[in-house]
């Protein structure tokens, strides 16, 4: 088997292949992991809710935002456990570290978009 030849492009053909690279990612994403599907279940009508609120303009944003934080970090999450998998599946410590902080990482993010949207729902009630 001969090894793959990395191929650096340069110019608007990198920024296609880019493009390309990140809705293989996305598109991977949502068909097999769970967790993503889950928060994009959520993502969905809450961004319907929050354009429905009639909010100042800069609180939906800050709202949109903190719910693309939450999918932000769980592709963070999902990469490092991919990563973590393919070196090798058998336990070791520091993959459960590796494991045990990007699921804080998602955690984070969800308590972050919990904090903007209590914030902005309390100072426009």
């Amino acid at each position: 088997m001969q090894p793959q030849v990395i191929i650096k492009r340069n110019g608007l053909q990198r920024i296609a292949y880019t493009f390309v690279h990140s809705f293989n990612g996305l598109r991977w994403l949502c068909q097999n992991e769970t967790a993503f599907q889950q928060e994009l279940l959520l993502f969905f009508p809450l961004s319907i809710i929050a354009f429905w609120l009639e909010l100042p303009a800069m609180h939906t944003l800050l709202i949109m935002l903190s719910m693309v934080f939450v999918l932000f970090a769980e592709m963070v999450n999902t990469a490092i456990e991919a990563v973590v998998d393919r070196v090798g599946l058998e336990y070791h410590a520091l993959s459960r570290v590796a494991k045990n902080i990007g699921s804080a990482t998602v955690l984070l993010s969800m308590l972050c978009s919990v904090a903007v949207w209590g914030t902005i729902l309390w100072l426009n009630k």
